[in-house]
């Protein structure tokens, strides 16, 4: 059915593009300016204050990729880069094991106590034993400053659980039942009908867990004292602090000792660092509404 526009609606339409054109211009903004910025002239770079939207260079001083060149030769960065990688990739695969399973024992309609236990795990979203416990735990597992440390940390959201539940809840018993009569056990129906049919909240809660844990910095600082373990952003925290003249850590001496590069190495880093996402999010983005519409539907 054809909505008609009213003058009110005409309105509201004009007003809501003009915000989200502003929102979409505060977003892009500044990614743009740290792009600029990282293939700039350094001379220019460390001269300028204010906002750079085209690159800086003149004669004798042209566009370069030297802060690539150098963000690419050290092996810091690149290790950081590889356990980044890892802690997102094993991180997404247990999350998405481990929350469907839970989700699917949740979602059975004939199950004894099932509400009590839904309010029981409700509960621990709100309050928890804090961050001194949770050390302590994790001590006593013999996890702390190894990689299990950080992938377990987040790796089961009660948040991710129920959504993923509801989207379970949503399909028609009867494909369960259908599935049953043929043979099929609850590991078979989980894998085989259940996941497949829910893919877009599954890719929606992937897609959650991947940038949460990229981003990740606070579980890295506390738990990993292993230089060898450290994730992409501790080790871009401290390009941050050699590159506000502090002597705290040696990145400069890894980078070549250059100073002149130095707000160019922490623009490239920027762009070195999320880039990744920024190529993953458009293939994902596709499932991220219908994922999020499937878990507000039914409770």
């Amino acid at each position: 059915m054809k909505i008609k526009e009213t003058p009110g609606r005409i309105v509201f339409k004009i007003i809501n593009t003009i915000i989200l054109v502003l929102l979409a211009f505060a977003c892009l903004v500044p990614l743009w300016h740290v792009l600029m910025a990282s293939i700039s002239d350094p001379t220019y770079v460390t001269q300028h204050s204010g906002l750079i939207l085209w690159p800086l260079h003149g004669e004798g001083h042209p566009v370069t990729l030297m802060g690539y060149q150098l963000v690419l030769n050290n092996n810091s960065l690149i290790r950081g880069y590889g356990n980044t990688i890892f802690y997102v990739v094993a991180g997404c695969i247990l999350c998405i094991v481990f929350s469907s399973l839970a989700a699917y024992c949740m979602s059975r309609r004939k199950t004894i106590w099932m509400k009590y236990l839904i309010i029981l795990l409700t509960f621990t979203m709100f309050f928890n034993g804090g961050l001194i416990p949770t050390y302590m735990v994790n001590k006593y597992l013999g996890i702390v400053n190894t990689r299990w440390v950080i992938i377990a940390m987040g790796l089961i959201s009660i948040f991710n659980i129920i959504i993923i539940r509801t989207a379970f809840l949503s399909l028609p018993a009867s494909l369960e039942e259908s599935a049953q009569l043929d043979g099929a056990g609850h590991l078979t129906i989980l894998f085989k009908i259940v996941l497949p049919l829910t893919k877009a909240t599954i890719a929606v809660i992937a897609l959650f867990y991947a940038v949460g844990k990229w981003n990740e910095y606070l579980t890295s600082a506390i738990y990993l004292t292993n230089r060898k373990l450290y994730p992409l952003q501790i080790i871009l925290r401290e390009i941050l602090i050699e590159s506000s003249g502090t002597n705290e850590f040696q990145v400069s001496q890894e980078m070549g000792g250059m100073d002149l590069y130095k707000k160019l190495i922490q623009y490239s880093t920027i762009i070195f660092a999320t880039l990744p996402i920024l190529c993953i999010y458009p293939f994902v983005q596709k499932y991220f509404v219908k994922g999020v519409m499937i878990g507000s539907i039914k409770g």
